[in-house]
């Protein structure tokens, strides 16, 4: 089964989504299922793992109903306020539903870099475990040996990195970044987004030469075993259409084995999540990418 580990869906409303601002004004529009289905099809994709881009109760419900009512969708990655005191009657409300796989909060956008230490945060993510649910560690390349120090403390949580933890492609200077990329694949609980790649780089101008060693780093620190593909749809349009997108890492796994590229395009989030296959979507071959 091949699945987009990581895309998106809103309904927009310029006062909820500010960070869509004029430089993104292809994106100031609704966003769905029944637009994204069309290219998880001529993608050879199953399904998708759909991704909260809010800071609301109300989004996670949302995007837990569109995937009631969308079997495409596999699983939903939702918020909750994880530091809230009761963060488990928030997850016990939610968790009934077998597709909300995880949960995400956008670290990034913290002012405090060592947000992932705050204690009410820690609190709330030692509730995970207790739900089965997965947590997206969402942050920057600087954020990097902290969430090597918050994922030490969790060593039966699942975890996976979102895009790579968004490395300097403008300014080509990776080094710290893979650094802190090997560190954080120590701990074998942690998987990776192969996602978000092209909208770290210069949207009209980046080249394929310049994520191949991203590529590399990744697959050296993590293995095939941690590593998923994901299109971060729609975001990805600012720089990309869907198949480009996706096609940088399938292009990258024809070099690789049969098994290496099952388990990137869907098996290691299958797993991972534990997802259930999406049978209203074509098969894609086993061998194609």
């Amino acid at each position: 089964m091949h699945i987009d580990s990581h895309q998106h869906f809103w309904i927009y409303n310029p006062a909820e989504y500010e960070w869509l601002d004029d430089s993104m004004a292809a994106l100031q529009r609704n966003f769905l299922p029944d637009d994204l289905n069309s290219e998880l099809k001529s993608n050879d994709f199953h399904g998708s793992v759909a991704v909260q881009a809010r800071s609301t109760l109300e989004e996670t419900r949302w995007l837990i109903e569109l995937a009631e009512r969308s079997p495409s969708i596999l699983g939903v990655v939702g918020w909750v306020d994880l530091r809230s005191p009761d963060i488990r009657s928030q997850l016990k409300a939610l968790s009934f539903n077998p597709k909300f796989v995880g949960v995400r909060h956008i670290v990034q956008s913290e002012p405090d870099d060592r947000f992932l230490m705050q204690p009410e945060f820690l609190r709330g993510v030692s509730a995970l475990e207790e739900f089965d649910l997965a947590y997206d560690i969402l942050i920057y390349a600087k954020h990097l040996p902290v969430a090597a120090e918050f994922v030490k403390r969790f060593p039966r949580q699942r975890f996976v990195l979102d895009h790579l933890a968004k490395p300097p492609i403008k300014t080509g200077k990776i080094d710290s970044w893979a650094a802190g990329i090997k560190r954080l694949a120590e701990f074998p609980n942690v998987l990776c987004k192969l996602s978000g790649l092209v909208t770290e780089a210069d949207w009209r101008n980046w080249r394929r030469e310049q994520i191949v060693p991203l590529l590399d780093v990744a697959f050296e620190s993590f293995g095939p075993d941690r590593l998923m593909i994901g299109s971060d749809w729609p975001v990805c349009l600012m720089a990309a259409p869907y198949a480009r997108a996706v096609g940088l890492v399938k292009d990258y796994l024809l070099s690789q084995t049969p098994e290496t590229r099952e388990a990137v395009l869907g098996g290691n989030a299958q797993r991972f999540w534990r997802l259930q296959p999406c049978s209203n979507l074509p098969s894609a071959p086993p061998a194609h990418v």
